[in-house]
């Protein structure tokens, strides 16, 4: 802990960003669920819903009642989206660029300053039950991380296959064992609780719908504003619905999920409602990237093509749905490019938090935008990670991509000259743009882009993945 320690007392002399909206206002609450591996199509908002043959009322109102974001951007893969919203920064700068697939020291380094540290520090209560797939080591959970308390797993869902396998050999290296759900509060060593199996898979979104109902009325009551993350599991394969839902649709497993997932969000906005916190509550809807390609627990994304693990829409859009009622307009959508490494700096804004300028931040302020006080996001372009390799670059309405993966199972395409897909005319990325004279305007601004990205990774170089702590940067 000696980063974290030296860090808080370094934050007393080094200069900060920061934007007083919260010196003006009454910090409000904040409620942020995070899906794993759920497609833009999935929901009744984005056309999804009795589509996929469960109506999904409770996830519908709050477009009703807030914000729909048509192009909120996230990275390719669970681990590098986990860490990008939680720091605000691509996840190549902090060497979480991929899930971890072979042996070794993954997560991120304790010098990372994580949006539970920062909204801590601004005077939070926060909490986090579900997945968390950020380092599962000493000094790399959840609570050492700037939560306060943590229930659910690690790493990730498909470890529940293990204990019910008869091929699996658990002690033929230290990392090969079972999987636990776990639970910790800061300052304590996480305990392990039960394994996590088949069973627990299917009811273990219940269990996180539950402890966040318990936090939402316990820190109600309390004098700090709160924070819940709420990274739950599901649609993550196995794709398993729990018992009180299994059936239920009668269209498969899948519906019922997503049946299911509706009535868990429904009873955290009910909490917040019953609370009597409904206008000092910010409550987020969105997902870490898009649909499950693994048969047969694929997803759904709507008009867009692909799965996660590629550089293609459907990989990079999910939902985004935002309630604050009084404060975000109801009922209004855009198209504007975000992502959620924004969400860092506008809870920031929001919260009183800081926006540390000691590193490189990707991070936009939203702050106006969400609250309808302009029609621009701030926010022009994405650089397209697929772990750690650049796959092209978002530019308004423009794609530019330098290499393809259409699909999990597709062989990667790397192009001698890139291809150029305009998403307004071609959402489905099927018939790339010549750049005859009138469009060749376009590739200076797109490659523009990735030429001042580059130039920040050479201004600060990435931490390398598997990076031990304690870590400083170099030039520190």
């Amino acid at each position: 802990m000696i980063v974290k320690t030296v860090r808080a007392l370094m934050a007393v002399v080094f200069l900060w960003s920061f934007n007083g909206y919260a010196l003006a206002a009454k910090k409000p609450n904040i409620v942020l669920v995070f899906m794993d591996n759920f497609g833009w199509g999935e929901v009744g908002a984005y056309g999804g819903g009795i589509l996929r043959g469960a109506p999904t009322p409770n996830i519908d109102e709050i477009a009703e009642q807030g914000m729909k974001l048509l192009n909120f951007n996230v990275e390719s893969q669970c681990v590098p989206s986990r860490s990008a919203i939680m720091t605000g920064r691509y996840a190549i700068r902090s060497g979480t660029s991929k899930v971890p697939l072979k042996a070794g020291l993954y997560g991120m380094t304790q010098w990372e300053y994580t949006m539970a540290e920062m909204l801590s520090d601004a005077g939070y209560a926060t909490g986090m039950f579900g997945k968390w797939h950020l380092g599962d080591s000493p000094g790399r959970y959840p609570t050492d991380q700037g939560f306060d308390e943590w229930y659910g797993i690690p790493n990730t869902t498909d470890e529940s296959y293990w204990p019910e396998n008869d091929l699996f050999r658990p002690g033929v290296h230290p990392q090969v064992k079972f999987a636990h759900i776990m639970e910790a509060k800061k300052g304590q060593k996480p305990k392990q609780l039960e394994v996590y199996n088949s069973a627990n898979r299917a009811t273990i979104d219940g269990e996180i719908t539950k402890r966040s109902v318990a936090f939402i009325k316990r820190k109600a009551k309390g004098k700090k504003p709160f924070f819940l993350y709420v990274p739950y599991t599901q649609t993550h394969m196995p794709v398993t619905p729990h018992p009180d839902f299994d059936g239920r649709t009668k269209n498969g497993g899948y519906a019922d999920v997503l049946a299911q997932t509706d009535h868990y969000v429904g009873q955290l906005v009910e909490a917040v409602d019953k609370a009597g916190a409904t206008d000092n509550t910010i409550f987020i809807f969105t997902a870490d990237n898009g649909p499950e390609g693994t048969p047969p627990h694929e997803g759904f994304a709507g008009p867009w093509s692909g799965t996660y693990f590629t550089g293609m829409e459907a990989s990079l859009r999910v939902p985004f749905l935002i309630r604050w009622p009084g404060k975000i307009p109801a009922r209004s959508v855009s198209n504007e490019i975000t992502h959620e490494m924004d969400l860092f700096s506008t809870f920031a804004n929001l919260a009183g938090g800081r926006v540390p300028e000691d590193r490189t931040m990707d991070s936009i302020d939203l702050t106006d935008f969400l609250l309808g006080k302009r029609d621009n996001s701030g926010r022009e372009s994405v650089v397209i990670y697929n772990g750690t390799d650049i796959y092209g670059v978002k530019w308004r309405d423009w794609k530019m991509m330098i290499r393809e993966i259409r699909d999990m199972s597709d062989a990667d395409t790397r192009y001698p000259v890139p291809r150029f897909y305009n998403l307004l005319k071609d959402p489905k990325e099927e018939r790339p743009v010549r750049l005859l004279p009138d469009n060749l305007w376009v590739r200076y601004p797109a490659s523009q882009v990735l030429i001042d990205h580059a130039a920040s990774l050479q201004a600060e170089p990435p931490i390398k993945v598997g990076t031990p702590d304690p870590y400083l940067p170099s030039s520190k």
